[in-house]
């Protein structure tokens, strides 16, 4: 199923902003900052296991759960 990354990466920023946007921000910075650019996937983007691996791996990180 090609877009999951995208879906993930929205999902832990929606958990985690709860509507804020800086906390959504931050997140995003965070993202990029740990190697994944949220503006590169979309929902056609490949599903590439390691990077949904290193998205879990964030996710766990910042007590997200996906």
């Amino acid at each position: 199923m090609a877009g999951n990354i995208r879906h993930m990466i929205d999902a832990i920023t929606e958990k985690r902003s709860k509507g804020n946007p800086t906390i959504a921000i931050t997140t995003k910075t965070k993202f990029i900052l740990k190697g994944i650019n949220p503006d590169r996937f979309n929902d056609t983007s490949p599903d590439d296991p390691a990077v949904i691996a290193k998205v879990r791996a964030i996710a766990l990180e910042m007590g997200v759960a996906v």
